[in-house]
């Protein structure tokens, strides 16, 4: 666990998390949270439940949460009147969480620069290209499967075509598509129920808190995988009821081939139809029973068994491909305790790793190689990524914060060692 400069330390960051009401006769008084944007505390106790993007807004309670705010609702034309409704005090003088760190006025004069430039401006080629891209592979892979004869090949075509599926409904959850937020929902919709038969608004739920606080205990669910897998020692210590130390010390073997298939079924049958009924998303099932029907509609010439088992290999090479490709952005890189806090800017540098620039990983990735851009600008639009980078560099070296960048290989090798140490941890601890 590290805590590296712009971190708050557990006490100091549970002195800011509540504050205090009087209840007007001098003597009761109950705490509420209050979140830090440009300058102006707001009381969200009684709005956290409300809140679109679910209890991700107390993750930043007692903070600056200026920056955060700033880029997940940069979409948003209806933010300022839930600012305006909620009770407000401006920052006394002298207050620490107001005080800006330079690191963090550098990057907000790099990003207007970048505003500026048009690199947060939607690109309709560059979305009809990315639609174009999945319907051709897919209408490609069904004719090798089910007119060439290629059945294995056609079926790998089809399970990375699923994935490229999952590469742009991640743009259209952090509405770097089309920039409209009702058409980018919609179209994560789709792509992510018929594409990979999984829910929009569960991802943008649990994704969301993932960038708020990368590589953070307790906070970023991305950590939260026991007992498939385990990608930090400290998750295993902290979660010991669900460690089974054969299968962690086994993990570097079985993840790719067998924990991203267990996991791909896991989300498409159980987890997130569950989350589309009990929260109504209707659309969402559509989309997702749209998808195993036209699967039996296609398949049904080669009887039902195969046609069971063509699906669980396309799951199959489509899940290795998502989830391996993300695993190396984050997994091997620490983590931050639970009761730390950094800004923006650090959670995004510090805890993320960049994969070279390549034509080749930059498609294979869907642009997500750079993940430092990606979680410093969640609303670019992922293909400017590239144009970002040396400045974004620039600007970190300037400051002394690191900037991760490997090429694929040695991230790769980060990320297995890494489930390999983990899992020789949980043996022999």
């Amino acid at each position: 666990v590290t805590m590296g400069k712009g971190g708050d330390t557990g006490t100091e960051l549970r002195q800011r998390r509540s504050a205090t009401k009087d209840n007007g006769d001098g003597s009761a008084k109950s705490e509420r949270e209050e979140v830090l944007i440009d300058g102006v505390y707001y009381d969200v106790t009684n709005f956290i439940r409300k809140h679109p993007g679910g209890r991700v807004l107390r993750y930043f309670a007692g903070t600056d949460a200026s920056e955060a705010f700033h880029e997940f609702h940069m979409r948003s034309a209806r933010i300022d009147k839930y600012l305006k409704a909620l009770p407000s005090r401006p920052a006394p003088p002298g207050d620490a969480a107001a005080k800006k760190d330079p690191l963090i006025v550098d990057f907000l004069k790099l990003r207007r620069e970048f505003e500026q430039e048009g690199l947060f401006d939607p690109s309709p080629s560059h979305v009809a290209y990315r639609i174009v891209e999945i319907f051709v592979m897919h209408a490609v892979g069904l004719y090798l499967v089910l007119g060439a004869g290629w059945f294995y090949t056609g079926l790998a075509l089809l399970g990375l075509a699923q994935g490229r599926c999952g590469w742009f409904m991640h743009e259209g959850g952090h509405y770097s598509a089309t920039g409209r937020v009702a058409v980018d929902k919609a179209m994560q919709v789709f792509f992510y129920g018929v594409g990979c038969g999984m829910s929009a608004a569960f991802w943008r739920n649990q994704h969301n808190k993932h960038h708020a606080t990368p590589q953070k205990l307790r906070y970023d669910v991305d950590l939260d995988t026991l007992p498939l897998v385990s990608f930090s020692e400290h998750v295993t210590k902290m979660r010991p009821r669900l460690v089974n130390k054969v299968w962690l010390k086994l993990q570097p073997v079985l993840f790719a081939p067998v924990t991203t298939l267990v996991v791909a079924l896991g989300w498409q049958f159980f987890l997130h139809p569950r989350h589309s009924l009990r929260t109504g998303h209707f659309d969402e099932l559509i989309c997702m029973a749209a998808r195993l029907a036209l699967w039996a509609w296609a398949f049904s010439p080669l009887g039902a068994s195969t046609a069971a088992g063509a699906y669980l290999f396309y799951v199959w090479v489509g899940a290795m491909y998502i989830f391996v490709n993300f695993a190396v952005s984050h997994t091997h890189k620490p983590v931050v305790a639970p009761e730390e806090h950094k800004d923006w800017v650090r959670y995004a540098a510090e805890h993320t790793t960049n994969i070279h620039d390549s034509w080749w990983c930059n498609w294979w990735m869907g642009y997500l190689n750079f993940q430092i851009e990606h979680h410093l600008f969640p609303c670019v639009p992922q293909f400017r990524h590239p144009i970002m980078a040396p400045r974004v560099r620039a600007l970190l070296q300037k400051h002394g914060v690191e900037y991760d960048c490997r090429s694929y290989l040695q991230a790769m090798v980060a990320t297995f060692s890494n489930l390999h140490n983990v899992g020789e941890d949980a043996w022999y601890g």
